[in-house]
């Protein structure tokens, strides 16, 4: 017998090419909750409005469902320069409070790494520069929050270790980017034992090995068994929000179908004319 789900199921606002409210009214009445993709921050027009939060609140109500926020990745708290660190702070400050309405279970950050480092991290001393660089934009960020575990730091193409330590001196929470981890051959499973007590999301999609690229946020039925057996194992003891972090209709019906498979309270396929 299929058990039912331990999690909560979300997916992303953008399954449809539209604005986040018609994604939000065709999927709230499916889903627990909804990941609100905020990935620019500029110009202000590309924010939702007040209004459109109200909106947000009222449909929240409505359909049961609780959100997420993905914050902007059009900005840099790990930057070099202090002033696009500090620029990258009042930006995320301002989508934080912009949904705070909302109450959101967490609002998901990247902290970026430049390339040139990531192909060079033997090189200490450019590593722990931007360690620092990273830490006292956290420190910024963070400062006057009362609770910084509602920040969520995703787990990205780096080795998500050279940032624990700011994680727990911080007391943010983790995203674990299932995908992430296996397109950047990380595992998974021990990412997630190490993690686990402070995970508050996981994001997960697909991810095809074809044969000159490998290819994320695709459906799950991409995933070779090998991972999608670690998924399954992780799913069925997470408590948390798993967010299936894909960007169409045909990937998430394809995910949905392969997951109700395992679960039982889980819709094999949504229809929209």
């Amino acid at each position: 017998m299929k058990p039912d789900k331990p999690f909560k199921l979300g997916t992303t606002s953008f399954i449809f090419p539209d604005h986040i409210i018609p994604n939000v009214k065709k999927l709230g009445p499916v889903f627990d909750a909804i990941e609100l993709l905020i990935f620019e921050s500029q110009p202000a027009f590309v924010l939702p409005s007040k209004s459109d939060v109200e909106e947000l609140l009222y449909l929240s109500l409505q359909h049961d469902i609780i959100y997420n926020i993905h914050l902007p990745i059009d900005v840099s708290l790990t930057s070099k320069s202090s002033g696009k660190r500090h620029k990258a702070k009042d930006a995320l400050l301002n989508v934080i409070d912009l949904f705070k309405p909302l109450t959101p279970t967490t609002y998901t950050l990247h902290l970026d790494m430049p390339q040139k480092l990531k192909n060079d991290l033997a090189n200490q001393s450019r590593l722990e520069q931007w360690k620092q660089n990273t830490c006292q934009g956290l420190e910024d960020l963070v400062k006057d929050m009362v609770d910084p575990g509602i920040i969520s730091i995703e787990t990205l193409d780096y080795p998500f270790s050279l940032i624990e330590t700011l994680v727990e001196q911080f007391s943010l929470s983790v995203c674990i980017d299932a995908g992430h981890q296996i397109k950047y051959n990380y595992d998974l499973f021990q990412t997630f034992e190490k993690y686990k007590s402070k995970t508050s999301i996981i994001h997960l999609h697909g991810v095809a090995f074809l044969d000159h690229k490998i290819q994320d946020h695709t459906s799950l039925d991409k995933l070779p068994k090998k991972y999608f057996d670690q998924v399954q194992t992780i799913l069925k003891k997470f408590t948390g929000v798993v967010s299936l972090e894909v960007f169409n209709l045909e990937n998430l019906n394809r995910s949905l179908s392969l997951l109700s498979k395992i679960f039982n309270n889980i819709a094999p396929y949504i229809h929209y004319k």
